[in-house]
């Protein structure tokens, strides 16, 4: 399922192009974007491929990254005034968590506490695309920037955690984010202080408040998501943990497997389809980009062993997990 991008996410795109050597029309009609791409509703392919093609054009490696930084968080727009509203950082986390699918439904954003740390976690869901590194690197700019808005000196993250393999220049991270990211990571996410979350945000008047609930409202109209789209996002979530079956979601989701099963039918598909879907498109990403080895990542897709991953993987493509990233790499080379 394609996914959608606001176009609020270009905001100074141009502009940074330009400072990076690029005409940016150029880019935007060689991924068929309309020139004022702006208040357009974009695919998460175009934008991808943007990212990707603007950082090949300009020879820079952390184009994204640094786009991210450069635009901080203006592109959340509406949502942002809303987060700044909350009584707490948690709980203007707690928001962006829930309505982040407004600005992109291709892509998750989760918070979780871990052993005195909180990691904001970022994973593009978009089964489509294969190489999402400069998309993953802009958007965590663009988090480190909302986090050093929020807590102000109090931001001192733990560590940046990328799925993705190091690049030849690592010392570059440190200069832009304070912080060396720990490459071919399980995750992607900004790893901090659990206790900076409960940092009171200052206070803003009565108006304020009800302009930003009724926001709210608004945005929760809008959080039923198409149920097939749903079901592959726990499904991400929950792979890692092990096998995940139709009557785990279904309990998960508070209904009968066989409603479950039957609502998916109404939308012409079945939950194995999607999980095959969602663990085809997992594979073909990590094996882009990391440098994961196979048996983990069978384990991450939540297969028994590393033989009934690979028999599913030869299914999909029609040759062996080594093969195709083989032919993967002869290709980006």
């Amino acid at each position: 399922m394609m996914s959608t991008v606001r176009g609020t996410a270009l905001l100074g795109f141009k502009e940074f192009s330009v400072s990076q050597g690029i005409d940016p029309d150029s880019a935007l009609a060689e991924v068929h974007l309309p020139e004022d791409p702006l208040n357009a509703q974009l695919s998460g392919a175009q934008f991808n491929a943007l990212v990707e093609l603007c950082a090949v054009r300009s020879n820079n490696p952390l184009f994204g990254l640094q786009f991210g930084l450069r635009q901080g968080t203006q592109s959340l727009g509406t949502l942002l005034y809303a987060m700044r509203s909350t009584a707490h950082v948690g709980e203007a986390l707690n928001l962006l968590t829930r309505y982040f699918h407004i600005h992109s439904d291709g892509a998750l954003v989760r918070l979780e506490r871990q052993a005195g740390s909180a990691l904001l976690l970022y994973e593009v869901t978009d089964g489509t695309l294969v190489s999402v590194r400069q998309t993953v690197e802009l958007a965590m700019g663009i988090a480190a920037c909302l986090l050093r808005e929020l807590l102000g000196h109090a931001w001192k993250p733990r560590a940046l955690m990328l799925r993705h393999c190091a690049p030849a220049n690592r010392i570059a991270y440190r200069a832009l984010l304070g912080v060396p990211p720990r490459f071919d990571s399980p995750f992607n996410a900004w790893v901090f202080d659990e206790s900076l979350l409960a940092i009171p945000l200052e206070a803003t008047d009565t108006r304020c408040q009800q302009l930003a609930q009724q926001h709210i409202d608004e945005l929760a109209r809008v959080t039923l998501q198409e149920l097939p789209s749903y079901v592959q996002k726990r499904l991400r979530n929950e792979l890692a943990n092990g096998p995940v079956t139709l009557r785990d979601m279904a309990v998960y989701m508070m209904i009968s497997p066989r409603t479950l099963q039957r609502y998916l039918r109404a939308q012409g598909t079945r939950f194995q389809e999607l999980l095959d879907d969602t663990r085809q498109a997992m594979a073909a990403r990590y094996l882009c980009d990391s440098s994961i080895n196979l048996t983990q990542l069978g384990s991450l897709l939540g297969y028994a062993d590393l033989s009934t991953f690979s028999r599913a993987f030869t299914r999909w493509y029609g040759i062996s997990p080594q093969k195709w990233k083989q032919r993967m790499q002869h290709t980006h080379r």
